[in-house]
């Protein structure tokens, strides 16, 4: 009786154990039914294979999270590396789909696949970082699409006019290819597009009007073309714009007017424009702006109060590069402003006093301007304020903020390792340059040299240590030691040379690609291009170091002539906004110089020698006449010949004399 008292307590715990585990094998059986459906697994077979793609494991589910399929998130960097696939298990026929693609900095070698159309429910594909030829293919347009990114790759020929077929297009880049011609006036079909990004590439012509149908746009970048005419009145069609990048884009100012209706901007950058000047743009609007450029955009007229006044999330402004006067406008010290390029236009008047008391962590850049010299105190320098060349009296440099002495003497040669420590190549010592740079950085070296460095890496949070490049791989070129470091400038680099010897000088200009590679990578993809000027002449345009020395890890030189009058010379590196800006990583670009030597081609010593050597060449030549004229009797008799053999080394003597002291003098 006991017994059968206590079976209905022992029935009544387990009861709720049996119900969890049948739950849970309930759970085990419906997780393993949600699998990718057969026929997308082979498609990602045909997937892979048509990409180059190893590393999946197809003996587990593709959307089981498994390290081969997905990229933990902690892993690396998921804006520059990604394997992941991802799935949506939520389908009421308890099946998982693939709707997303992500296969970053992989350097694929295949071709974009065609076996994605295979993937019905797939509305997301990024490839970028890689190595993929050929081009989009037409298979893509019965999907669904949503988001497309085939940036930094190798794809070619011209953007295909189907593209316009895939209307759910929401975003769409192909940067830094090899996509040439015009862009097809079918893009104008992608009404649902947001994101369109045509930057790095060689696309040509005018850009279509039926771009006026994209309403729905909120970021448009067009940079490093070769487009033709002027920028297209379209603004009014764009209006919800958040993000616009005109920068050497082919294309001529003046900017239109209508620029004044995108009140939702928060980055312009518009850059080196082509064609006629104008005065700067009305941008009164553009409250919520965060980044403003307008380099190189030939404007003049004073820049407007409302930059500071009605900007209030201003951080950075660069205004470099225009033909602007009067003065600085005033920013209230409590202003969000951390970079400000305003070098090499004709402003003038007083340093203003917001600038001297900024926050050194701040970069300033007032380089190249007419300002008065009194109004900057030795106490106001800093290396973050870049005031080299900013005063009237341009003899000064950088005025107080210059540590420039009088000339000890007059210098013949300059040799500058750039970024690199001192080395000593056969009988030339080339002088170490290893100071930190930065975006507004004047560094007078030496009593005879130093460098200007003016420009902040846009997309790319850099520090001091950005601004000197390092060898990627072993060198094996001779004199290795010039190229195993260069100095890096994101938009301007000026070596400057004082105190020489007037007088006609060789320039010679050591490079070396050691950043980009010259693999099948998509680490070779990026293209550097940028411009020489020594003396304010152009002396290499559109260079490319890659392209001339065929081949990276290759030393190139490039030897100049310049005239000295004034004792100073002057070499400048600059960036006209060509090329790529992320391949292999985002941030490769501008110049690169490795070393510097600069050599008066007539030094005053190799004059003095060539006197002496001519002179004593006269002299003996003279004394050898006199000699065999006197001992033919032709000069004195004989017997004073005789008497006078005591007599004939004297001259030997004189011309030894001579020559030992033409050795002491040199």
């Amino acid at each position: 009786m006991v017994t059968q008292a206590h079976r209905p307590k022992i029935s009544f715990n387990l009861n709720p154990l049996v119900l969890l585990l049948c739950m849970g094998v309930a759970m085990n059986v419906k997780a393993a039914q949600r699998r990718l459906p057969a026929d997308e697994v082979e498609a990602l077979h045909e997937i892979a294979a048509e990409l180059g793609k190893a590393g999946w494991n197809f003996d587990v589910d593709p959307c089981s999270n498994d390290t081969s399929w997905k990229t933990p998130r902690l892993k690396l960097d998921p804006k520059t590396y990604n394997n992941s696939i991802q799935c949506n298990c939520t389908y009421p026929d308890g099946e998982c789909h693939v709707v997303g693609l992500f296969l970053k900095g992989q350097d694929l070698s295949g071709v974009l696949p065609k076996s994605l159309v295979k993937l019905p429910h797939i509305t997301m594909i990024e490839l970028p970082r890689n190595y993929l030829t050929g081009t989009i293919p037409f298979e893509w347009t019965s999907l669904k699409l949503e988001r497309l990114s085939t940036s930094v790759n190798k794809l070619s020929g011209r953007i295909p006019s189907y593209l316009g077929k895939i209307t759910t297009l929401r975003y769409l880049s192909i940067e830094s290819n090899r996509f040439s011609g015009t862009v097809p006036p079918e893009i104008g079909k992608l009404v649902n597009l947001e994101n369109l990004i045509l930057n790095a590439n060689f696309l040509t012509g005018e850009l279509p009007v039926n771009l006026t149908y994209l309403t729905n746009l909120t970021e448009l970048r067009i940079s490093s073309n070769n487009f033709t005419g002027r920028i297209p009145d379209f603004f009014n069609s764009w209006k919800k714009l958040q993000k616009l990048e005109i920068q050497a884009s082919g294309l001529a100012g003046p900017i239109p007017p209508s620029i004044s209706v995108l009140s939702n901007l928060t980055e312009l950058r518009i850059s080196d424009l082509l064609g006629e000047g104008s005065i700067f743009p009305n941008l009164r609007s553009m409250k919520n702006m965060d980044r403003l450029m307008l380099r190189s955009c030939n404007l003049s007229g004073q820049i407007p109060t409302y930059i500071s006044d009605l900007m209030p999330q201003l951080q950075t402004l660069d205004l470099s590069f225009n033909r602007l006067e009067g003065n600085v406008p005033e920013f209230d010290d409590s202003a969000r402003l951390q970079r400000l390029f305003l070098t090499s236009n004709l402003l003038n008047g007083t340093v203003p006093d917001w600038i001297k008391r900024r926050n050194p962590d701040h970069d300033l850049d007032l380089s190249y301007n007419n300002f008065l010299e009194s109004s900057m105190s030795p106490t106001n320098c800093r290396d973050t304020l870049n005031v080299f060349e900013s005063f009237s009296a341009r003899d000064s440099s950088a005025g107080q903020c210059s540590k420039n002495l009088p000339c000890s003497k007059d210098w013949n040669s300059v040799h500058i390792n750039c970024g690199g420590n001192e080395v000593s190549i056969g009988n030339i010592k080339y002088e170490a340059d290893l100071d930190a740079s930065g975006a507004a950085k004047f560094n007078p070296t030496t009593e005879n040299w130093g460098f200007s460095s003016t420009g902040n890496f846009w997309d790319f949070n850099a520090s001091s240590n950005d601004y000197i490049a390092n060898n990627a791989s072993v060198l094996r070129m001779s004199s290795h030691e010039l190229y195993t470091s260069a100095r890096l400038s994101p938009l301007s680099l000026t070596y400057y040379a004082r105190c020489l010897a007037n007088g006609n000088y060789t320039i010679t200009l050591h490079f070396a690609e050691i950043i980009i590679r010259g693999n099948r990578s998509f680490s070779s993809l990026g293209r550097r291009i940028f411009d020489v000027y020594i003396q304010d002449k152009l002396e290499l345009k559109d260079f490319d170091i890659n392209n001339n020395a065929t081949g990276v890890d290759k030393a190139l030189v490039k030897k100049v002539k310049a005239v000295v009058s004034n004792k100073v010379l002057h070499i400048r590196f600059h960036w006209a906004g060509k090329g790529t800006t992320d391949a292999p990583t985002r941030g490769t670009y501008g110049p690169l110089v490795s070393a510097i030597s600069i050599e008066n081609d007539n030094p005053p010593d190799n004059v003095k020698t060539t006197i002496f050597i001519v002179t004593g060449a006269l002299v003996l030549a003279l004394l050898l006449i006199l000699g065999i004229l006197w001992w033919k009797g032709c000069i004195g008799s004989r017997i004073s010949r005789e008497k006078g053999n005591q007599y004939i080394r004297a001259p030997f003597l004189f011309l030894f004399s001579f020559f030992n002291y033409s050795t002491i003098a040199n």
